[in-house]
């Protein structure tokens, strides 16, 4: 099948999001777990390359960018879609901007949007500046992200220093005037020269606006949310067979694994929420994995019932966090939790675990690499951009859920179970 969107994402979960939220149309939907060594083959309709680059040096997620680019072409795409966090997690130097240009100079075009907003899941963006719930970004829990701290709400100051070229916005007034109305303003500032436009967003109607706006754009960024209305945009504007159907869902075994290395607010509600209701659980933490490894962890793995649904988690408050960081170094870390979890995922899959629940991006990246896993079948959604997915790990086939951290409600992991229960 021609594949009619190409999509990268700078990470794991955020890869999973997007798919799962393109897989609402009904039609198949790939995942690619890094760029693809072989030449496209069997592709689906939407295909989506999963990149580990949201913290990666500028030169090297750029490379990475462009080199899924090139296998999206090869597939047949000639949209694509570039998609990074709906709270627009970068550094001062990127890699938002910096991707998106590089993809713009690839692509020989002179103008793309940037529209992070997803209100299904509180994330709205209101004269340039994105709210997390009633919170501005940089009031919300993400100020004390570990890697990507985001202390300033406006997309503007955000995006300018990243590029080059000249930023500009669409506001409120202007989206709520439609899809015309969208249009019409990009074509003015494309006259002015303004080749990067961050677009208001604040329900999911503006949401249809902006995507029929810009359908036709060889390049399109933000979150996931902005880019739910194409596959039907795409339909009706016959670009999709008769042959695009959708992913069958397997039958598996009940054992369950649940890994979380993210730290973020609602994550850490969730973890808590899945102790108390008395699931067996252990908490890692990064100073003790330095003095002892996965081992003790791994031993613990090796005595529990995964009818039972146990956890292991470095779930911690931002001072705990901190001061791991402190002493070990941030990268040190983060590679410490994430090792831990990727080898205790191996290890309850070899135990007979066909259902792994992972939260955090970080965290999902190396689970899905430790287990071996370079493409996903898209299944339907537990919460609002957290599908189910299916693959094979080990010569066997299992179920993944990647989450990213703030996803989901509280009950989020019991939830997830529970829904492919009833598949």
């Amino acid at each position: 099948m021609t594949t009619v969107l190409g999509c990268i994402a700078d990470d794991f979960t955020g890869a999973t999001d997007l798919a799962g939220l393109l897989a609402r149309s009904g039609l198949p939907v790939s995942l690619r777990i890094g760029v693809p060594d072989a030449p496209p083959a069997q592709t689906a309709a939407f295909e989506v390359i999963a990149l580990k680059s949201r913290t990666a040096p500028v030169a090297e997620a750029v490379a990475d960018a462009r080199a899924a680019l090139k296998w999206l072409q090869a597939a047949g795409a000639a949209r694509f879609f570039w998609k990074y966090c709906s709270t627009f997690d970068s550094t001062p130097e990127g890699n938002i901007g910096p991707v998106a240009e590089a993809l713009m100079a690839d692509l020989d075009t002179a103008q793309t949007i940037y529209c992070p907003a997803f209100p299904e899941n509180g994330r709205t963006v209101f004269m340039g500046n994105l709210f997390v719930g009633r919170h501005p970004l940089a009031e919300s829990p993400m100020k004390d992200h570990p890697l990507t701290p985001m202390r300033d709400s406006n997309l503007l100051r955000l995006l300018g220093p990243q590029v080059v070229q000249p930023v500009g916005m669409i506001d409120r007034l202007c989206v709520a005037a439609g899809q015309g109305a969208i249009a019409a303003e990009l074509a003015a500032l494309k006259a002015q020269g303004v080749a990067h436009v961050v677009i208001d967003a604040v329900a999911m109607t503006d949401l249809e606006s902006i995507a029929g706006a810009c359908r036709d754009f060889p390049l399109m960024t933000g979150g996931s949310a902005v880019a739910m209305p194409l596959p039907t945009l795409y339909r009706d504007a016959g670009l999709l067979g008769p042959d695009a159907t959708g992913t069958r869902v397997p039958r598996l075994g009940t054992e369950t694994i649940v890994l979380s290395g993210s730290c973020s607010a609602m994550t850490r509600k969730q973890v808590a929420r899945y102790v108390a209701q008395g699931h067996p659980s252990r908490r890692l933490d990064p100073q003790e994995l330095a003095e002892t490894g996965p081992g003790p962890a791994l031993d613990w793995l090796a005595q529990q019932d995964l009818g039972r649904a146990p956890i292991l988690y470095a779930t911690a408050e931002p001072a705990s966090v901190a001061k791991a960081q402190e002493r070990l170094g941030v990268a040190q870390a983060g590679r410490l939790v994430e090792d831990t979890l990727a080898a205790c995922a191996v290890a309850a899959r070899d135990a007979g675990a066909r259902r792994i629940i992972v939260a955090g991006g970080e965290t999902s990246g190396a689970v899905t690499q430790a287990l071996g896993v370079n493409q996903l079948d898209i299944g339907h959604e537990i919460a609002p951009g957290v599908p189910w997915t299916w693959c094979m790990s080990g010569g066997q086939q299992i179920a993944l859920a990647l989450k990213s951290g703030n996803f989901g409600a509280e009950g989020f992991f019991t939830q997830a179970q529970d829904t492919l229960g009833t598949a």
